[in-house]
């Protein structure tokens, strides 16, 4: 195989699996050492630069890193990393001084954003401060889209919601609530130099059934329905309540539906938990919250008597694995689930009926417009969608990532510069050597288990719609939880012409990750290393060949747990830790990273 290139920032950056399964790629391991030092606002602004809403997607976030984590490898829980992003957020000072701000001067370019959800918010985050005169046009009378709408109160309270995007508006954001775009065309011809849709996915899907039209009054469509909460339209339900689907907004709207007087409520899945979309930890929330999951039941009818709905009836079904590991369902018998209310949670889709066919704008099959996955430009050049209006329905943080690629987009094009033309990433890599066997982070194995979330006590969560249930980590548990971090940003850095052969890393090694062999292809060399290297997604470390023999040293960057005991040994210094950074370019900045 070719020595690996090290100086490709991708390298080490996938090696940092929290870090690389974020859509926005927060440095996570560093925003941990942060908060283990006490600086909290520190962490805060680190995470602000890529993920933007750090208190917000501390209590929303659909986690990503999470199942990434290298912790997760040598025990069942990985790190808590969502909820030390709260950490950061809930215990630093006020940071108004650090803040982004708007230049004097504009730029004398305007750009307009549809919609005040997150992917806009982030478009104007990143061109404000480039001088450029942003309009957000938002149909609710508050801004935040579907994280104000769909999120309840008591998993997100207003009061950060308000904090974080006040930081964004406050540096002199033109809204216009309660204006609903109704025309792209009559949009476009008010003469902004670029347009962003970032609208979300604001239609709920339907169940046409039979007994649907007539059980209307009671049948709520779920999106629908918690917008109606968040505003203040709705403020009671009946006591029995049936969520049809089992996805995060279904745990939103069964948890609200236990707020608002529901005393019977049941979330109708059709398959088996192990399919289920909802997070692991929003099924336990809801749980917790005596909801009751019913599973292998498929709706079939609505049944009306005298105009008033009595419930539902279901097609129930056995489930099973097939040979081919395909879930097999045998169809039993059909039975009536009474409810008062019923609640529609079976996914969200797009709806643009007020952009013309005629401007350019191609659509897809499904009227879904034709969006370039890296510049996020529709086909007619200056118009830009993102978050769920691109691709359909995801999460806030892919949002996020959206909304800075496509403000890198509108500046490029509001310059002239083609909007393909994307900055490149950096890196730096600094030793942590202090001295012969010490290293400036704590690489010893820590055995703690992860840190419960204290919740407000079952009865007085009830009592009031915004309770908060999680209370978040103390300062204590915090510390606790950060020290379970592995710094797999510390990365393992070798030099082969140091290398004397004589096997003290390998020997060393904790997980078997090292081996000195003779060179070959991938397969020959994942199949004869100290451990087998069996996952082809994690690329394999080789280095040139070695001064003595000409064989290679070959790690396998799956299986290491970044413990330095290699450095440590070696004694020609050949291994040396060195804390990588991965240098990341926004609209109008070269790579670089938060200062601290």
């Amino acid at each position: 195989m070719p020595a690996t290139n090290v100086h490709n920032p991708e390298y080490f950056h996938k090696v940092v699996d929290c870090q690389w399964a974020c859509p926005a790629h927060t440095n996570v391991p560093e925003y941990l050492r942060l908060i283990a030092q006490g600086r909290y606002a520190d962490a805060y602004m680190l995470n602000r630069e890529s993920n933007v809403f750090p208190g917000i997607l501390g209590r929303t976030c659909d986690r990503p890193c999470e199942p990434a984590c290298r912790r997760g490898r040598v025990e069942e829980k990985p790190v808590a990393i969502c909820r030390l992003k709260r950490v950061a957020a809930d215990l630093r000072e006020d940071v108004s001084d650090r803040l982004p701000t708007a230049p004097a001067v504009k730029n004398g370019k305007r750009v307009a954003l549809v919609g005040a959800g997150p992917a806009s918010l982030v478009v104007a985050n990143d061109l404000v401060p480039l001088g450029y005169a942003v309009t957000i046009f938002e149909a609710l009378p508050a801004p935040g889209g579907l994280m104000r709408s769909n999120i309840p109160s008591f998993r997100l309270p207003e009061r950060v919601l308000d904090e974080e995007i006040d930081m964004i508006l406050g540096m002199g954001v033109d809204v216009r609530y309660a204006t609903r775009i109704e025309s792209m065309r009559a949009l476009l011809a008010e003469g902004y130099d670029a347009v962003f849709v970032g609208t979300g996915a604001p239609r709920g899907k339907d169940l046409d059934l039979p007994g649907r039209a007539a059980a209307s009054a009671n049948v709520h469509i779920g999106i629908d329905w918690l917008q109606s909460v968040a505003f203040g339209h709705v403020d009671a339900i009946g006591k029995r309540v049936l969520i049809i689907g089992v996805g995060n907004t279904a745990m939103d709207c069964c948890r609200s539906a236990a707020r608002l007087g529901g005393a019977s409520i049941k979330v109708m899945a059709r398959k088996p938990r192990k399919y289920f979309k909802a997070s692991p930890w929003e099924l336990e929330d809801a749980e917790e919250e005596r909801i009751e999951i019913v599973v292998d039941h498929e709706p079939t009818a609505f049944v009306v008597e005298n105009g008033v709905l009595r419930g539902m009836e279901f097609q129930r079904y056995e489930s099973s694995e097939g040979t081919n590991g395909r879930l097999v369902q045998k169809p039993l018998d059909v039975v009536f689930v009474p409810a008062d209310d019923v609640i529609l949670a079976l996914g969200q889709e797009n709806a643009f009926p007020w952009i013309e066919r005629d401007l350019g704008i191609e659509t897809g099959a499904w009227g879904q417009p034709i969006v370039d996955a890296v510049t996020f430009q529709s086909t007619r050049p200056g118009v830009f969608f993102g978050g769920d209006a691109a691709f359909g329905p995801k999460n806030i943080i892919w949002a996020v990532e959206h909304g800075h690629q496509a403000a890198i987009s509108i500046h490029n094009h509001c310059r002239g510069v083609p909007v393909g033309d994307r900055p490149p990433r950096g890196m730096r890599l600094v030793s942590t050597k202090m001295g012969l066997h010490e290293w400036a982070y704590a690489n010893d194995y820590n055995p703690a288990k992860r840190e419960k979330m204290v919740h407000v006590d079952l009865a007085w969560r009830f009592e009031q719609l915004d309770v908060e249930v999680e209370l978040g980590f103390s300062p204590a548990q915090a510390a606790r939880e950060v020290e379970r971090c592995l710094n797999c940003d510390v990365q393992t850095v070798f030099t082969d012409e140091r290398c004397i052969e004589c096997d003290a890393c390998i020997d060393v090694c904790p997980v078997l990750c090292l081996s000195i062999t003779p060179d070959g292809d991938a397969a020959d060399l994942r199949g004869r290393l100290s451990a087998p290297a069996l996952n082809p997604e994690q690329d394999l470390f080789v280095s040139g060949p070695l001064p003595q023999t000409g064989r290679v040293m070959v790690k396998d960057e799956d299986l290491c747990v970044h413990c330095g005991l290699c450095a440590e040994r070696c004694p020609t210094a050949a291994w040396d830790m060195q804390k990588f950074d991965l240098l990341i370019p926004y609209a109008g900045k070269r790579a670089c990273s938060a200062s601290r």
